[in-house]
């Protein structure tokens, strides 16, 4: 226990370096060093001396929760595996665990959509709906948002740094634009800094979502609907509208089409459109 004490805390901190260096999101190394952290607690041995066994009954021990799912099992067996292998040079076999379960999108409606606004009475929070359905972005990417980002002429804007440290373009609708200007007159904004903004800090995550939340139950959606509803949603109307696909890729900042292929599956209206084969007889 005495040099688990000594040795986890220095070499947890070699894993932090690695991830910062490797651009690592914040979100991904905060899971990675807490869970394991939580491992080294759980093993009761320094990590030098963890073998593939430990790893084993660690996983096994946390798929008895019923609780946590198989992306979260996945999760963590990935941030033990970057630890053990890339930080401490560890030769480890593949440890089999359930593959994670790839659910379909919740996706709303474009009435649903057009209700969601309708039940915002927030000029805030309505023009936050309307620039996460219009452009795709992510929670992370909406919240550093500043208006040195947008080009309103040219109709575009820039998400900078965003997943994978990556600049991208996207789209801005004409209806937020000329909300976004009468939004900056009434409140006064200098149309300097972050778009969302509280007493001049930058909106909350937390605020962002339970904004969504309320203007989906006063609209009377019963989809669990956040922001990354908006962002599926999005995508599955873009295609429904004969986007193309690799288009759609570039909006969303995907690295993989396989990515953007989900929303082919979730599109009902794409199906709705095929005959029956026994109406063709």
């Amino acid at each position: 226990m005495t040099g688990m004490q000594n040795d986890a805390p220095l070499t947890l901190k070699k894993l932090e370096t690695e991830m910062k260096l490797r651009g690592f999101s914040k979100q991904t190394s905060k899971m990675y060093l807490f869970y394991n952290t939580k491992f080294l607690e759980y093993i009761k041995k320094p990590p030098e001396a963890v073998d593939e066994d430990d790893m084993k009954e660690y996983l096994a021990h946390k798929m008895s929760d019923h609780s946590l799912s198989n992306a979260s099992i996945s999760l963590i067996k990935a941030s033990l595996k970057f630890f053990y292998a890339e930080i401490l040079g560890k030769n480890l076999t593949l440890i089999k665990t359930p593959k994670a379960s790839k659910k379909l999108p919740v996706v709303l409606t474009r009435q649903e959509i057009r209700d969601l606004l309708d039940n915002t009475e927030n000029s805030k929070h309505r023009l936050l709906i309307e620039l996460l359905y219009s452009t795709g972005l992510r929670l992370s990417e909406c919240v550093n948002l500043k208006y040195s980002d947008l080009d309103l002429n040219d109709g575009i804007g820039w998400v900078r740094m965003g997943k994978g440290a990556k600049d991208r373009i996207f789209i801005i609708s004409g209806m937020f634009k000329k909300d976004l200007l009468e939004y900056k007159d009434k409140s006064g904004a200098d149309g300097k800094g972050y778009i969302f903004s509280m007493n001049g800090k930058k909106m909350s995550p937390r605020g962002i979502q339970h904004a969504i939340k309320k203007a989906a139950k006063r609209a009377g959606i019963e989809k669990d609907v956040h922001v990354h509803t908006l962002r599926h949603s999005f995508a599955t109307h873009l295609l429904e509208d004969g986007v193309d696909i690799r288009k759609i890729q570039t909006l969303l900042g995907h690295a993989n089409l396989q990515t953007t292929q989900i929303y082919t599956q979730v599109s009902s209206e794409e199906i709705k459109k095929i005959k029956s084969p026994l109406d063709m007889l």
